[in-house]
């Protein structure tokens, strides 16, 4: 799935809509620092209230909100686990009986919580539900629909939220003219932050791919590894934080931990052109001969076997690849920081050319070149004299 895919889906999920159908919905309560179910219910969504519907659409919307690689991930899952998760959720999705759909869930309820009690009381959510695509475009002169040919996929997603304590409150109960004390008993299920979820099976333009799930952490660049392994039985990823800093680990093992701008800036620039010229449906990679050719065109003399070694020593697999859009800072925004002692300045990375680090008057300097004048604070730069 790429970002287009995911949107398209978080776009759907919304009360009374025909092209997201959602059949029924089941909730898990886990009391905490317990590896019991404490209760289930499963019933129709439809059955639940517009307010309720409308609660738990925004809580599956924040669950497929992310970047890919930080937040979000697709994984491919493992080969001959035991005890699949692709199976157990397979059979769930083909399942036409809710009673049958409801026992694969709480059999995923049971691979969540086995040995990993939570230290406060959870609330794990299933929907199964169907996402309808249109196949093409409205076609204004035949007047033919845009929904008379759709892509029809199937899917489970699965949100795991924690409870918060009740509050305790004073109260004035003017009828009676009297403080009174109110302790309400129920948790209360925290529906705008979910923990952590999950999406199959992963759908690609209008293909589902069973053999992919979407994993959701709750934090960017913070998954829960045992998750993935374990519950999911996904295969190992790397998150773009990670990507990135092997690459970073690599270039100073090769040449060295001090560099030009403008050198940085054709590093960037070459691996931005790399992702914008694919055409591929899967994003591009570099492994240790990209890396090479990357710093060659850069105008790096470097080693074939030298940069091989750094990266095996970085990845501790010489075959590893790196996903090059976690490598390159976006292009459209100032993604670059220059820190100093001083100030921080941020920049975009084509604009890393125009800066240098000189020397002026036996002190380093940072030198930005402009062709227009500069602003500070909504005031305009006067000129001033470099002199040596």
């Amino acid at each position: 799935m790429d970002k287009k895919d995911i949107a398209g889906i978080r776009r759907q999920l919304k009360v009374d809509n025909d092209l997201l159908k959602i059949s029924d919905i089941f909730n898990v309560y886990i009391m905490k620092e317990t590896t019991d179910i404490y209760h289930h219910q499963t019933q129709p969504f439809e059955m639940l209230n517009r307010e309720q519907q409308e609660l738990f659409m925004e809580n599956f919307k924040k669950v497929l909100t992310g970047q890919l690689d930080e937040k979000l991930f697709e994984l491919k899952f493992q080969r001959d686990a035991e005890n699949s998760s692709q199976l157990i959720l397979h059979k769930g999705l083909l399942s036409s009986d809710t009673e049958d759909w409801k026992e694969q869930m709480l059999h995923m309820t049971q691979k969540m919580i086995e040995d990993h009690p939570y230290e406060k009381d959870v609330v794990i959510t299933f929907i199964r539900a169907e996402y309808l695509k249109p196949t093409k475009r409205r076609n204004e002169e035949t007047e033919e629909s845009d929904r008379d040919a759709v892509y029809s996929n199937p899917f489970i997603l699965c949100s795991i939220n924690k409870t918060e304590e009740p509050k305790k409150e004073m109260q004035f109960d003017y009828i009676e003219k009297e403080f009174k004390y109110k302790i309400e008993t129920d948790p209360v299920i925290d529906l705008k932050n979910p923990m952590s979820g999950f999406l199959f099976p992963s759908i690609t333009e209008g293909t589902s791919d069973v053999n992919r799930v979407l994993y959701a952490a709750g934090k960017a660049n913070e998954p829960d590894y045992r998750f993935i392994e374990e519950v999911l039985n996904g295969e190992d990823i790397m998150t773009a934080k990670e990507d990135k800093a092997v690459f970073e680990e690599v270039i100073k093992d090769v040449v060295g931990d001090q560099v030009t701008p403008s050198t940085l800036a054709n590093v960037y620039g070459e691996i931005n052109r790399v992702v914008e010229e694919n055409e591929d449906e899967t994003p591009p990679t570099l492994d240790y001969k990209d890396v090479e050719r990357v710093l060659t065109q850069s105008g790096e003399q470097v080693d074939s076997e030298y940069v091989k070694t750094a990266f095996q020593r970085a990845t501790d697999n010489e075959t590893h690849e790196l996903k090059a859009s976690s490598i390159v800072p976006k292009y459209n925004s100032k993604s670059i920081k220059i820190n100093t002692k001083i100030a921080n300045i941020s920049i975009s990375p084509q604009d890393l050319e125009y800066v240098r680090q000189v020397n002026h008057k036996g002190k380093r300097c940072i030198m930005i070149e402009v062709d227009e004048d500069a602003e500070v604070d909504g005031f305009k730069m006067l000129p001033e004299a470099f002199n040596e």
